[in-house]
């Protein structure tokens, strides 16, 4: 692609997810437009569209895919559904930028990823946080011994559901707090520490129709390092990650999603010497489809790919089956 294009996306959904972040990023973007848009009903993607500034909308996943003027496109489909529109968008050429979690298992997402490198497209996993200049800021810190030798991460992702018909509550559509927000939680220790957890042991409590509204769960990744979580869809809402070490530890509040303003981390060293780092606002979503687009039109390697998602599904995977055999440890 000529190296002064836009890359052109199109947005497979009219979930709340893209209309409240994701699409007005691509919008704001140096390197990115949003050219269209498709919803199962086509009346419910016109209105979209038009509310949204969005040129063109479809009444069809399928009809945007055969668009050939888009480049690219997101996907912020239910769980359940990433893994066939990954593959459909694929196989019509198109880059992807999918929603969280990539797949419902390790196998689907070496599946996506095998039907992107058949097809020559990009494919990446929407974990937004990443791209936030905090995150960088606090690896910084870690490098420079700012905790000492590294031990352990707390980390909690929870918020409240109040509609009993969410497809977050749905197990058909991969529901479940784990899915939904648990997945920040094990990506982020995954990422700090730099290394994959060796055994995972987890507690769920369960709704009836058998998805997990709350879980509890400890990763041990080898050499004295662990990561302790928890998640849940009815609690009150918490984004916290707490990054210990020998000699001090750190805090990220507001840690996934701290919106576009001045962010914050707090270093600590028992009574003496805590220090407040100011990090300048960003918005993690237009830092995400920027880095995205540019690898696209550029010809760079994504900074995460889909082999990273399998393994993110990989602990999540073994989190999961302690918590269905009463929190018994098990291998990753």
């Amino acid at each position: 692609m000529a190296s002064d294009r836009k890359l052109r996306w199109g947005v497979i959904s009219t979930a709340n997810i893209g209309r409240a972040a994701v699409n007005p990023a691509i919008q704001a973007s140096a390197n990115g437009q949003l050219l269209a848009v498709a919803s199962r009903d086509e009346g419910r993607a016109r209105e979209f569209a038009r509310l949204a500034g969005i040129p063109r909308a479809y009444g069809s996943y399928e009809a945007l895919l055969e668009d050939a003027d888009i480049d690219a496109v997101y996907i912020p489909l239910p769980n359940s559904m990433h893994r066939e529109w990954t593959i459909r968008a694929a196989r019509h050429g198109k880059h992807i930028l999918c929603e969280k979690p990539l797949g419902l298992d390790p196998p689907e997402c070496l599946e996506m990823e095998a039907a992107a490198a058949a097809n020559g497209v990009r494919l990446m996993e929407a974990f937004m946080y990443r791209f936030h200049p905090r995150i960088d800021a606090a690896m910084r810190l870690i490098r420079d011994g700012a905790v000492g030798e590294l031990k352990l991460i707390r980390s909690a992702f929870t918020f409240r559901l109040t509609r009993p018909d969410n497809i977050r509550l749905d197990p058909e559509l991969g529901g479940g707090a784990l899915m939904d927000v648990g997945c920040y939680c094990v990506n982020v220790s995954r990422t700090i520490f730099g290394r994959e957890p060796v055994e995972a042991q987890a507690f769920a409590e369960w709704t009836p129709n058998g998805v997990d509204a709350e879980l509890y769960g400890v990763l041990r990744f080898g050499d004295g390092l662990y990561a302790q979580f928890d998640c849940a869809l009815n609690c009150e809402r918490r984004e916290v990650v707490e990054i210990v070490g020998t000699e001090g530890r750190m805090n990220l509040e507001s840690a996934f999603l701290p919106g576009a303003g001045e962010t914050t981390i707090d270093e600590h060293h028992g009574r003496r010497d805590n220090r407040r780092h100011v990090i300048a606002g960003e918005d993690e979503y237009r830092q995400m489809v920027e880095h995205f687009a540019d690898c696209v039109l550029h010809d760079r390697p994504l900074r995460y790919d889909a082999t990273e998602a399998g393994l993110n599904m990989k602990s999540i995977e073994a989190l999961y089956r302690s918590a269905r055999s009463r929190g018994g440890p098990v291998a990753v």
